[in-house]
């Protein structure tokens, strides 16, 4: 299959990128407000979850480990600079740039990294690079015009991403998923024990610097603190959970890589929305709850086991849509919290329609393009060395 189209895609989104940063300036005016140091540390914290984090823990496909991690690259360099472009444009009407545009560049990628979660192994280097640009457009019109977080009483608080990044990311990838249908060959749509060790690998990362990931764009202060402590607390309890009931759920009453690589960060995510609001009790029950159920989806595949890779409806997807629903319950709970039920059940069911609508569509649009007929293995796009594995799996699947 040809790379041919996916190069001159990739030269002419670089192109215009070029020409809409012509007129780009820095955003002076935030230079004095911002600890830099600080705002750095939680930038290379994120960055190091894209190209680490995510992209290890996708390298469980025993013949994808280069497609993993090299597309992730590749999304995560597009996909920052696109995001800051788009999103500025949108919410600001003028390309201005500081480090917050750094972070909510990698927020954006990070939906499309969850998205492409789903469809890992199943898509071509054109199609990657068209979802990327795709997704990340409708990503920030949810964000922007949808949710209004710019805007002086945004319709929902979500700091951490649970419902805007996570939530979007996997309904948007879920409905491409279901659009291009059952992969024609997957015959290697499966682990290795090399391969589930570099996934944990991704996962620990993950895992260590998820708190960045939800404090980040948060100002310092209590609110910031709060976040970080309680994201480790969810992450904690979700840990703990995963590694209990696994077994307990598993037909072979054993441990099993597939839930511990990945429930164990559930409750990063449904953490997002609410972790500079609740209390620690309420980040522990958060997080116990995520972990039991992303164990739960990942152990017994109750939706969209037949098309989803990694399993994004287990670890970004129901855990999401907990997490938004329990936002919506922090009101009754923690009265000074200053957030509305209404608003935050609102902003999840419209996130969740419109990554539904979004993502069908650009099924189509990737469907349109052509699926490679080798799924799964590098060598369809990549020189591998001669030991890139050919035979069927021996592992388990994601979903």
């Amino acid at each position: 299959m040809s790379l041919a189209g996916f190069s001159a895609l990739g030269l002419a989104a670089q192109g215009v990128i070029l020409a809409l940063f012509y007129n780009a300036e820095f955003d002076t005016a935030s230079f004095d407000m911002t600890d830099k140091s600080s705002v750095y540390n939680y930038y290379v914290g994120v960055a190091l979850m894209m190209f680490v984090g995510f992209g290890y823990l996708m390298t469980f496909l025993k013949a994808y480990g280069l497609g993993a991690v090299g597309f992730t690259f590749f999304i995560t360099c597009l996909g920052v600079q696109w995001a800051i472009v788009v999103e500025a444009y949108m919410a600001k009407a003028k390309l201005t740039i500081d480090f917050m545009s750094l972070l909510n560049g990698n927020f954006g990628v990070a939906a499309v990294l969850i998205s492409f979660g789903g469809l890992l192994g199943k898509i071509s280097p054109l199609q990657v690079c068209v979802v990327t640009l795709v997704e990340l457009a409708c990503y920030c019109g949810n964000k922007v015009y949808v949710l209004k977080q710019y805007a002086e009483d945004p319709v929902i608080a979500d700091c951490g991403g649970t419902i805007i990044i996570h939530v979007f990311g996997a309904y948007f990838g879920l409905f491409c998923c279901k659009v291009l249908g059952k992969p024609s060959n997957d015959a290697l749509n499966g682990s290795s024990y090399v391969s589930d060790l570099f996934s944990l690998v991704g996962t620990v990362f993950l895992w260590l610097f998820w708190p960045s990931f939800v404090a980040g764009a948060l100002p310092p202060g209590d609110g910031q603190t709060k976040a970080l402590i309680n994201t480790v607390l969810a992450l904690l309890a979700s840990g703990v959970i995963t590694f209990a009931l696994t077994p307990l759920l598993e037909s072979g009453k054993k441990l099993t890589m597939v839930p511990i690589q990945n429930a164990t960060l559930a409750g990063g995510v449904s953490i997002g929305a609410t972790a500079n609001l609740v209390g620690p009790f309420g980040a522990v029950l958060i997080g116990c709850l995520a972990g039991a159920l992303s164990t739960y989806g990942f152990v017994k595949a109750p939706l969209f086991g037949d098309v989803d890779t990694c399993g994004i409806n287990n670890l970004h997807g129901m855990p999401g849509i907990l997490g938004g629903l329990a936002s919506a319950a922090v009101p009754f709970f923690y009265k000074d919290a200053g957030t509305i039920a209404a608003q935050q059940a609102t902003g999840l069911g419209l996130t969740l329609v419109v990554a539904a609508v979004t993502g069908t569509l650009t099924g189509y649009l990737l469907k349109a393009l052509g699926s490679p007929s080798e799924m799964f293995t590098d060598e369809t796009f990549w020189e591998c060395a001669e030991d890139v594995p050919k035979d069927a799996p021996t592992g388990y699947n994601r979903a």
